[in-house]
Protein backbone atom coordinates (compact mmCIF):
# COMPACT_ATOMS: atom_id res chain seq x y z
CA UNK A 1 0.00 0.00 0.00
CA UNK A 2 1.52 3.32 -1.00
CA UNK A 3 1.85 6.50 1.01
CA UNK A 4 -1.12 8.23 -0.63
CA UNK A 5 -3.57 5.39 -0.12
CA UNK A 6 -2.52 4.82 3.49
CA UNK A 7 -2.77 8.39 4.66
CA UNK A 8 -5.99 9.72 3.23
CA UNK A 9 -7.47 12.05 5.87
CA UNK A 10 -10.92 11.31 7.15
CA UNK A 11 -13.65 13.78 8.17
CA UNK A 12 -13.06 15.31 11.59
CA UNK A 13 -15.40 14.05 14.29
CA UNK A 14 -16.64 16.47 16.93
CA UNK A 15 -13.51 18.55 16.65
CA UNK A 16 -13.72 21.87 18.47
CA UNK A 17 -12.07 24.73 16.60
CA UNK A 18 -9.98 27.28 18.35
CA UNK A 19 -10.80 30.85 17.33
CA UNK A 20 -7.09 31.50 16.85
CA UNK A 21 -6.99 28.84 14.14
CA UNK A 22 -9.15 31.04 11.93
CA UNK A 23 -6.42 33.60 11.56
CA UNK A 24 -3.24 31.77 12.43
CA UNK A 25 -1.54 30.51 9.26
CA UNK A 26 0.10 27.15 9.67
CA UNK A 27 3.32 28.48 8.22
CA UNK A 28 3.59 31.00 11.07
CA UNK A 29 2.47 28.68 13.84
CA UNK A 30 5.89 27.91 15.20
CA UNK A 31 6.82 31.57 15.46
CA UNK A 32 3.62 32.56 17.20
CA UNK A 33 3.75 29.60 19.54
CA UNK A 34 7.00 30.93 20.91
CA UNK A 35 5.12 33.99 22.17
CA UNK A 36 2.45 32.06 24.01
CA UNK A 37 2.81 32.15 27.75
CA UNK A 38 2.42 28.58 28.96
CA UNK A 39 1.85 27.09 32.37
CA UNK A 40 0.79 23.87 34.08
CA UNK A 41 -3.00 22.13 33.78
CA UNK A 42 -5.71 21.73 36.43
CA UNK A 43 -7.17 18.27 36.33
CA UNK A 44 -9.31 18.44 39.46
CA UNK A 45 -8.72 16.66 42.77
CA UNK A 46 -6.88 17.62 45.91
CA UNK A 47 -3.72 17.30 47.97
CA UNK A 48 -2.78 14.08 49.70
CA UNK A 49 -3.14 15.58 53.17
CA UNK A 50 -6.64 16.90 52.53
CA UNK A 51 -5.67 20.40 53.61
CA UNK A 52 -5.43 22.03 50.20
CA UNK A 53 -8.38 23.44 48.36
CA UNK A 54 -9.96 20.97 45.99
CA UNK A 55 -10.31 21.89 42.36
CA UNK A 56 -13.95 21.27 41.34
CA UNK A 57 -14.42 18.37 38.97
CA UNK A 58 -15.84 19.30 35.60
CA UNK A 59 -18.53 16.84 34.56
CA UNK A 60 -18.19 17.88 30.93
CA UNK A 61 -14.67 16.46 30.90
CA UNK A 62 -15.16 13.35 33.03
CA UNK A 63 -14.42 10.23 31.03
CA UNK A 64 -14.55 6.56 31.95
CA UNK A 65 -11.92 6.35 34.66
CA UNK A 66 -12.73 2.91 36.03
CA UNK A 67 -9.74 0.84 37.01
CA UNK A 68 -11.46 -2.51 36.56
CA UNK A 69 -9.20 -5.05 34.92
CA UNK A 70 -9.92 -5.63 31.24
CA UNK A 71 -9.20 -8.80 29.32
CA UNK A 72 -5.60 -9.12 28.14
CA UNK A 73 -5.47 -10.84 24.73
CA UNK A 74 -4.13 -14.37 24.79
CA UNK A 75 -1.92 -13.71 21.80
CA UNK A 76 0.04 -10.46 21.59
CA UNK A 77 1.99 -9.88 18.36
CA UNK A 78 5.27 -8.07 18.41
CA UNK A 79 5.58 -4.63 16.89
CA UNK A 80 7.96 -5.97 14.22
CA UNK A 81 6.31 -8.30 11.72
CA UNK A 82 8.18 -10.37 9.15
CA UNK A 83 7.20 -10.40 5.49
CA UNK A 84 7.43 -13.64 3.53
CA UNK A 85 8.79 -13.16 0.04
CA UNK A 86 10.03 -15.60 -2.56
CA UNK A 87 11.87 -12.94 -4.52
CA UNK A 88 15.44 -12.15 -3.51
CA UNK A 89 15.94 -8.91 -1.59
CA UNK A 90 18.03 -6.51 -3.64
CA UNK A 91 19.83 -4.06 -1.40
CA UNK A 92 21.55 -0.81 -2.27
CA UNK A 93 24.74 -0.31 -0.24
CA UNK A 94 25.37 2.89 1.70
CA UNK A 95 28.84 4.34 1.25
CA UNK A 96 28.79 6.73 4.21
CA UNK A 97 27.13 7.38 7.55
CA UNK A 98 24.27 9.82 7.15
CA UNK A 99 23.89 12.60 9.69
CA UNK A 100 22.39 16.05 10.07
CA UNK A 101 22.95 18.43 7.19
CA UNK A 102 23.97 15.88 4.56
CA UNK A 103 22.18 15.74 1.22
CA UNK A 104 22.02 13.30 -1.64
CA UNK A 105 20.20 10.42 -3.28
CA UNK A 106 21.18 8.09 -0.45
CA UNK A 107 19.29 10.36 1.96
CA UNK A 108 16.25 10.13 -0.32
CA UNK A 109 16.42 6.33 -0.22
CA UNK A 110 16.42 6.35 3.58
CA UNK A 111 13.52 8.82 3.71
CA UNK A 112 11.55 6.69 1.25
CA UNK A 113 12.06 3.51 3.27
CA UNK A 114 11.12 5.19 6.55
CA UNK A 115 7.94 6.52 4.94
CA UNK A 116 7.04 3.05 3.65
CA UNK A 117 7.34 1.68 7.19
CA UNK A 118 5.06 4.40 8.61
CA UNK A 119 7.63 6.77 10.10
CA UNK A 120 7.46 10.49 9.27
CA UNK A 121 10.85 11.78 8.05
CA UNK A 122 9.34 14.77 6.29
CA UNK A 123 9.50 15.45 2.55
CA UNK A 124 11.49 12.95 0.51
CA UNK A 125 13.84 15.69 -0.60
CA UNK A 126 17.29 14.25 0.05
CA UNK A 127 17.98 16.68 2.93
CA UNK A 128 18.90 15.12 6.27
CA UNK A 129 17.16 17.58 8.57
CA UNK A 130 15.60 17.59 12.02
CA UNK A 131 12.43 15.74 11.01
CA UNK A 132 14.45 12.92 9.43
CA UNK A 133 16.59 12.75 12.55
CA UNK A 134 13.52 12.37 14.79
CA UNK A 135 12.18 9.64 12.50
CA UNK A 136 15.48 7.79 12.89
CA UNK A 137 15.21 8.26 16.66
CA UNK A 138 11.84 6.52 16.57
CA UNK A 139 13.22 3.74 14.36
CA UNK A 140 16.24 3.15 16.60
CA UNK A 141 14.10 3.00 19.75
CA UNK A 142 11.21 0.92 18.39
CA UNK A 143 12.95 -1.44 15.96
CA UNK A 144 16.56 -1.65 17.13
CA UNK A 145 15.79 -1.54 20.85
CA UNK A 146 18.03 1.47 21.52
CA UNK A 147 17.47 3.02 24.95
CA UNK A 148 14.96 5.84 24.74
CA UNK A 149 17.53 8.44 25.80
CA UNK A 150 20.36 7.18 23.59
CA UNK A 151 19.45 7.15 19.88
CA UNK A 152 22.08 8.62 17.59
CA UNK A 153 19.87 10.01 14.84
CA UNK A 154 22.40 8.71 12.30
CA UNK A 155 22.16 6.00 9.65
CA UNK A 156 25.23 3.79 9.39
CA UNK A 157 25.81 1.37 6.49
CA UNK A 158 24.88 -1.53 8.79
CA UNK A 159 21.67 0.17 9.91
CA UNK A 160 20.73 0.86 6.31
CA UNK A 161 21.31 -2.81 5.49
CA UNK A 162 18.85 -3.77 8.25
CA UNK A 163 16.36 -1.15 7.10
CA UNK A 164 16.15 -2.86 3.71
CA UNK A 165 15.10 -6.22 5.17
CA UNK A 166 11.48 -7.23 4.43
CA UNK A 167 9.54 -6.38 7.58
CA UNK A 168 6.60 -4.22 8.67
CA UNK A 169 5.52 -2.34 11.80
CA UNK A 170 2.33 -3.88 13.16
CA UNK A 171 0.08 -3.10 16.15
CA UNK A 172 0.15 -5.01 19.41
CA UNK A 173 -3.64 -4.73 19.46
CA UNK A 174 -4.89 -5.68 15.98
CA UNK A 175 -8.42 -6.21 17.33
CA UNK A 176 -8.85 -2.62 18.50
CA UNK A 177 -11.07 0.02 16.92
CA UNK A 178 -10.38 0.37 13.16
CA UNK A 179 -8.35 3.50 13.88
CA UNK A 180 -6.38 3.37 17.12
CA UNK A 181 -3.21 4.68 18.73
CA UNK A 182 -0.50 2.83 20.65
CA UNK A 183 1.80 4.67 23.05
CA UNK A 184 4.99 2.90 24.10
CA UNK A 185 6.28 4.75 27.17
CA UNK A 186 9.50 2.72 27.64
CA UNK A 187 10.52 3.45 24.05
CA UNK A 188 9.01 6.96 24.00
CA UNK A 189 7.39 6.20 20.64
CA UNK A 190 3.79 6.72 19.47
CA UNK A 191 2.11 4.91 16.55
CA UNK A 192 -1.27 5.58 14.91
CA UNK A 193 -2.82 2.66 13.02
CA UNK A 194 -5.59 2.55 10.42
CA UNK A 195 -6.89 -0.96 9.82
CA UNK A 196 -3.70 -2.29 11.44
CA UNK A 197 -1.46 -0.32 9.06
CA UNK A 198 0.82 2.35 10.59
CA UNK A 199 0.06 5.83 9.28
CA UNK A 200 2.19 7.78 11.76
CA UNK A 201 5.07 6.51 13.91
CA UNK A 202 6.86 9.24 15.80
CA UNK A 203 9.27 10.07 18.56
CA UNK A 204 7.48 11.49 21.62
CA UNK A 205 8.03 12.76 25.17
CA UNK A 206 5.69 11.92 28.07
CA UNK A 207 5.50 12.86 31.75
CA UNK A 208 8.70 13.41 33.73
CA UNK A 209 7.24 11.83 36.94
CA UNK A 210 8.34 14.86 38.96
CA UNK A 211 6.28 16.95 41.35
CA UNK A 212 5.82 20.62 40.49
CA UNK A 213 4.19 23.79 41.81
CA UNK A 214 3.75 26.84 39.63
CA UNK A 215 1.36 29.47 38.34
CA UNK A 216 -0.85 28.06 35.60
CA UNK A 217 -3.04 29.66 32.96
CA UNK A 218 -6.15 27.78 31.80
CA UNK A 219 -7.87 28.83 28.58
CA UNK A 220 -11.67 29.15 28.54
CA UNK A 221 -13.21 25.80 27.68
CA UNK A 222 -10.33 23.77 29.12
CA UNK A 223 -10.70 21.37 32.03
CA UNK A 224 -10.90 23.47 35.18
CA UNK A 225 -12.25 26.50 33.28
CA UNK A 226 -14.98 24.90 31.21
CA UNK A 227 -17.53 27.73 31.48
CA UNK A 228 -15.07 30.60 31.78
CA UNK A 229 -14.88 33.49 29.36
CA UNK A 230 -11.41 34.68 30.40
CA UNK A 231 -8.17 32.76 31.05
CA UNK A 232 -7.97 31.51 34.64
CA UNK A 233 -4.68 32.11 36.45
CA UNK A 234 -3.89 30.40 39.75
CA UNK A 235 -1.23 28.43 41.58
CA UNK A 236 -1.34 24.66 41.32
CA UNK A 237 0.79 21.64 42.15
CA UNK A 238 0.85 18.28 40.44
CA UNK A 239 2.80 15.16 39.57
CA UNK A 240 3.94 14.76 35.97
CA UNK A 241 2.84 11.20 35.33
CA UNK A 242 1.38 9.55 32.23
CA UNK A 243 -0.65 6.51 33.32
CA UNK A 244 -0.70 3.31 31.33
CA UNK A 245 -4.05 1.78 30.39
CA UNK A 246 -6.78 1.66 27.77
CA UNK A 247 -8.49 4.95 26.92
CA UNK A 248 -10.69 6.55 24.28
CA UNK A 249 -10.27 9.82 22.37
CA UNK A 250 -13.11 12.09 23.46
CA UNK A 251 -12.17 15.63 22.40
CA UNK A 252 -10.00 17.54 19.92
CA UNK A 253 -9.25 21.25 19.69
CA UNK A 254 -7.47 23.00 16.85
CA UNK A 255 -4.78 25.58 17.47
CA UNK A 256 -3.06 26.87 20.60
CA UNK A 257 -4.42 25.93 24.02
CA UNK A 258 -3.24 26.64 27.55
CA UNK A 259 -4.26 24.22 30.24
CA UNK A 260 -3.23 23.28 33.73
CA UNK A 261 -0.75 20.80 32.29
CA UNK A 262 0.77 23.41 29.99
CA UNK A 263 0.71 24.79 26.48
CA UNK A 264 -0.47 22.59 23.61
CA UNK A 265 -0.86 22.72 19.83
CA UNK A 266 -3.75 20.76 18.27
CA UNK A 267 -4.45 18.65 21.39
CA UNK A 268 -6.27 15.31 21.18
CA UNK A 269 -7.62 14.42 24.65
CA UNK A 270 -8.00 10.84 25.87
CA UNK A 271 -7.64 10.85 29.69
CA UNK A 272 -9.16 13.93 31.38
CA UNK A 273 -6.71 16.78 30.63
CA UNK A 274 -4.02 14.48 29.24
CA UNK A 275 -3.67 14.90 25.49
CA UNK A 276 -1.45 14.05 22.58
CA UNK A 277 -0.31 17.39 21.17
CA UNK A 278 2.33 19.19 19.18
CA UNK A 279 5.23 20.93 20.92
CA UNK A 280 8.31 22.86 19.89
CA UNK A 281 10.52 20.95 22.33
CA UNK A 282 10.27 17.14 22.30
CA UNK A 283 13.43 15.94 24.05
CA UNK A 284 14.66 12.38 24.43
CA UNK A 285 13.69 12.25 28.10
CA UNK A 286 10.22 12.56 29.60
CA UNK A 287 9.64 16.28 30.02
CA UNK A 288 5.92 17.03 30.08
CA UNK A 289 3.43 17.46 32.93
CA UNK A 290 1.73 14.24 31.80
CA UNK A 291 0.67 14.90 28.21
CA UNK A 292 2.32 13.25 25.22
CA UNK A 293 4.33 15.67 23.12
CA UNK A 294 5.06 14.99 19.48
CA UNK A 295 7.00 17.21 17.05
CA UNK A 296 5.06 20.32 16.10
CA UNK A 297 5.12 19.79 12.33
CA UNK A 298 3.76 16.24 12.69
CA UNK A 299 0.90 17.46 14.86
CA UNK A 300 -0.35 19.55 11.93
CA UNK A 301 -1.82 16.37 10.37
CA UNK A 302 -2.38 14.29 13.51
CA UNK A 303 -6.01 15.33 13.98
CA UNK A 304 -6.81 14.12 10.46
CA UNK A 305 -5.60 10.66 11.54
CA UNK A 306 -7.42 10.48 14.89
CA UNK A 307 -11.04 10.89 15.88
CA UNK A 308 -13.39 10.68 18.86
CA UNK A 309 -14.07 7.07 19.78
CA UNK A 310 -10.63 5.83 18.76
CA UNK A 311 -8.93 3.65 21.36
CA UNK A 312 -5.59 4.67 22.85
CA UNK A 313 -3.43 1.93 24.41
CA UNK A 314 -0.63 3.11 26.69
CA UNK A 315 2.12 0.71 27.76
CA UNK A 316 3.84 1.68 31.01
CA UNK A 317 6.64 -0.90 30.78
CA UNK A 318 5.33 -3.00 33.65
CA UNK A 319 1.80 -4.14 32.78
CA UNK A 320 -0.30 -4.76 29.73
CA UNK A 321 -2.69 -1.81 29.28
CA UNK A 322 -5.76 -3.96 30.02
CA UNK A 323 -4.29 -5.10 33.33
CA UNK A 324 -4.57 -1.59 34.77
CA UNK A 325 -7.86 -0.60 33.11
CA UNK A 326 -8.43 3.11 32.50
CA UNK A 327 -6.89 4.93 35.48
CA UNK A 328 -7.17 8.72 35.67
CA UNK A 329 -4.04 10.83 36.01
CA UNK A 330 -2.81 12.17 39.32
CA UNK A 331 -5.07 15.17 39.85
CA UNK A 332 -3.57 18.58 40.50
CA UNK A 333 -4.21 20.47 43.73
CA UNK A 334 -4.27 24.15 44.65
CA UNK A 335 -0.87 25.41 45.79
CA UNK A 336 -1.45 26.61 49.38
CA UNK A 337 1.67 28.82 49.22
CA UNK A 338 0.82 30.49 45.94
CA UNK A 339 1.00 34.28 45.85
CA UNK A 340 0.06 36.10 42.66
CA UNK A 341 3.02 37.84 41.05
CA UNK A 342 0.92 40.42 39.18
CA UNK A 343 2.33 43.90 39.76
CA UNK A 344 1.85 47.53 38.83
CA UNK A 345 4.44 49.57 36.91
CA UNK A 346 4.37 53.39 37.27
CA UNK A 347 6.12 55.71 34.79
CA UNK A 348 7.12 59.38 35.24
CA UNK A 349 4.21 60.41 33.05
CA UNK A 350 1.96 59.08 35.84
CA UNK A 351 0.64 56.31 33.58
CA UNK A 352 -0.07 53.11 35.42
CA UNK A 353 0.30 49.89 33.48
CA UNK A 354 -1.11 46.70 34.93
CA UNK A 355 0.85 43.68 33.74
CA UNK A 356 -0.82 40.27 34.11
CA UNK A 357 2.17 38.15 35.04
CA UNK A 358 1.62 34.88 33.22
CA UNK A 359 5.19 34.35 32.16
CA UNK A 360 6.99 31.42 33.80
CA UNK A 361 9.79 33.65 35.07
CA UNK A 362 9.98 37.33 36.01
CA UNK A 363 12.81 39.71 36.69
CA UNK A 364 12.29 42.17 39.56
CA UNK A 365 13.98 45.54 39.26
CA UNK A 366 15.32 47.40 42.35
CA UNK A 367 12.62 48.91 44.57
CA UNK A 368 13.60 52.49 43.65
CA UNK A 369 14.17 53.53 40.07
CA UNK A 370 15.44 57.00 39.13
CA UNK A 371 13.21 58.89 36.70
CA UNK A 372 12.78 58.82 33.85
CA UNK A 373 11.84 55.16 33.86
CA UNK A 374 11.98 53.32 30.55
CA UNK A 375 9.81 50.25 30.57
CA UNK A 376 9.81 47.77 27.71
CA UNK A 377 6.26 47.21 26.53
CA UNK A 378 5.03 43.79 27.63
CA UNK A 379 3.08 41.53 25.34
CA UNK A 380 -0.24 42.33 27.02
CA UNK A 381 -0.90 45.69 28.74
CA UNK A 382 -3.86 47.57 30.10
CA UNK A 383 -3.18 51.29 30.38
CA UNK A 384 -5.19 53.56 32.68
CA UNK A 385 -4.84 57.24 31.71
CA UNK A 386 -4.21 59.69 34.58
CA UNK A 387 -7.11 61.76 35.87
CA UNK A 388 -5.14 64.93 35.29
CA UNK A 389 -1.73 65.96 34.00
CA UNK A 390 0.38 68.23 36.19
CA UNK A 391 3.33 70.04 34.67
CA UNK A 392 6.40 70.32 36.89
CA UNK A 393 9.83 71.74 36.38
CA UNK A 394 11.56 68.80 37.98
CA UNK A 395 10.89 65.10 38.01
CA UNK A 396 10.77 63.57 41.49
CA UNK A 397 12.09 60.15 42.24
CA UNK A 398 9.19 57.71 42.18
CA UNK A 399 9.22 54.41 44.04
CA UNK A 400 8.30 51.73 41.51
CA UNK A 401 8.19 48.03 41.19
CA UNK A 402 8.97 46.98 37.64
CA UNK A 403 8.21 43.53 36.30
CA UNK A 404 9.67 42.55 32.96
CA UNK A 405 7.78 39.91 31.04
CA UNK A 406 9.61 37.46 28.86
CA UNK A 407 8.35 38.12 25.38
CA UNK A 408 9.12 34.66 24.14
CA UNK A 409 8.41 31.38 25.85
CA UNK A 410 9.22 28.05 24.24
CA UNK A 411 6.14 25.92 23.59
CA UNK A 412 7.44 23.01 25.59
CA UNK A 413 10.36 23.93 27.75
CA UNK A 414 12.42 21.55 29.92
CA UNK A 415 11.15 18.74 32.13
CA UNK A 416 11.25 20.06 35.68
CA UNK A 417 9.05 22.12 37.94
CA UNK A 418 9.19 25.07 35.56
CA UNK A 419 8.16 23.00 32.56
CA UNK A 420 5.46 24.74 30.61
CA UNK A 421 4.66 22.01 28.10
CA UNK A 422 1.61 19.81 28.56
Amino acid sequence: MNETSRRQPRPARDRQPNQAAKWLPAVAAAGLLGMVVLAGIALGGGGDDGTTERIPADAAFVVDSSVSVLTVPESIPGVIGSVATAAPVIKVPLERTLSKGLTGDDVKLVQQRLTELGFVPGPIDGIYGDQTIKAIWAYEKLVLGTASNAPTGKVTPDMWDQLQEPFVIQPRRPNATPHHTEVYLPEQVLAIYHDNQPVMITHMSSGSNEQWCEEVTISPGEYGNRDGVEPLVRGECGISNTPGGVFTVYRQVEGIRQSALGGMWNPVYFNYGIAIHGALNVPLQGASHGCIRIPLNISETMQDLMGNGDQVFVWDGENEPEAVGSPPPTFNWIDPEYVSTSTTTTTVAQTTTTVPDTAPETTQAPATTQAPVTTQAPVQTTTTPPAATTSTTSTPTLPTLTTTLATTTTMAAGGNGTDAGG
